[in-house]
């Protein structure tokens, strides 16, 4: 593999990705590294925050891009803490937050950026995102504690309520009122209140349509371990949850929400059982599990 020099590479780069810092947050990742290679090569502002992989992911990364700022933090600090920790080190205009498992070509990132120039009041972009076979993910909508989205998907460049964390564009110029991501949240739920937040500043989220980015859902991690990791997601999903309701809601409304859940999880967990779908069954654990030991920060 040719190293990267910034020197050569500089005619690959328009001015439009001059702009733009890509962070990737990474977790037992390495298997994505190779897929991500055709955008992170060209850019030239590109963060690696790694929240402790085992599998090399660091090293790897360091190797394949040297041109990349690799913070390898030794520990799983938590999706935004990590996304966090990136932001706080981009000098340029733009960031882009990409997930491991979303891959976006230069063009679909250039495009985004075009549109960041034409829509200057716009606080985040966000591509459509979709599936391997190209269904259109429903990665946008209205927030959830206001009103439920109906309709049509978006046609053109709208605005919107919430748009998915993994790909989103952001001025940063925009966010040196609101911060960044809240770190109470692990995994999930992060994103929703960081579009929350901006929409209660009254900040334009929009989403461009035209600009897809295929997502690997629930790829981006892979171990030696990975009913474990279910468990996790099942845990961490089931506290941000909470902790998202109580932000914005009353106690006795999460309270409520907590009991209900309890009530679903327990009664779907026979079933996981019999179907013997081990990372299902995984998750709904880390699920009751996550559940039952969530307390109120009152």
């Amino acid at each position: 593999m040719t190293a990267y020099n910034p020197a050569e590479a500089e005619p690959l780069f328009s001015m439009s990705l001059n702009a733009v810092t890509v962070v990737v947050v990474t977790h037992e990742s390495a298997h994505c590294l190779r897929a991500l290679d055709s955008l992170l090569s060209r850019c030239g502002e590109v963060i690696i925050s790694d929240n402790g992989s085992g599998d090399g992911t660091p090293e790897q990364a360091t190797r394949r891009w040297p041109h990349a700022r690799v913070l390898a933090h030794g520990r799983n600090l938590g999706f935004g803490a990590a996304n966090n920790k990136a932001l706080e080190q981009v000098r340029t205009p733009f960031a882009f937050l990409l997930n491991p498992d979303c891959e976006i070509s230069v063009a679909g990132l250039t495009e985004l950026l075009h549109f960041a120039d034409e829509l200057p009041a716009s606080a985040v972009l966000a591509p459509q995102l979709v599936s391997v076979s190209g269904k259109a993910e429903i990665n946008y909508r209205w927030p959830q504690t206001l009103w439920v989205s109906r309709g049509p998907a978006a046609s053109g460049p709208a605005c919107v309520g919430f748009v998915c964390g993994a790909a989103m564009l952001l001025r940063m110029s925009c966010f040196q009122d609101i911060g960044f991501f809240d770190e109470q949240f692990f995994l999930y739920y992060e994103d929703d209140d960081l579009c929350l937040r901006l929409f209660n500043a009254h900040l334009n989220l929009v989403v461009v349509p035209s600009v897809r980015a295929v997502h690997h859902s629930r790829g981006s991690v892979r171990g030696a371990a990975p009913w474990r990791h279910e468990f996790g997601r099942g845990f961490h999903h089931a506290q941000s949850k909470l902790i998202f309701a109580r932000k914005y809601r009353s106690l006795a409304d999460t309270a409520k929400l907590r009991r209900w859940l309890l009530f679903t999880t327990a009664a779907s967990l026979p079933f996981r059982a019999l179907l013997f779908s081990p990372k299902l069954l995984a998750r709904m654990l880390g699920r009751w599990r996550g559940l039952l030991s969530w307390r109120a920060d009152d």
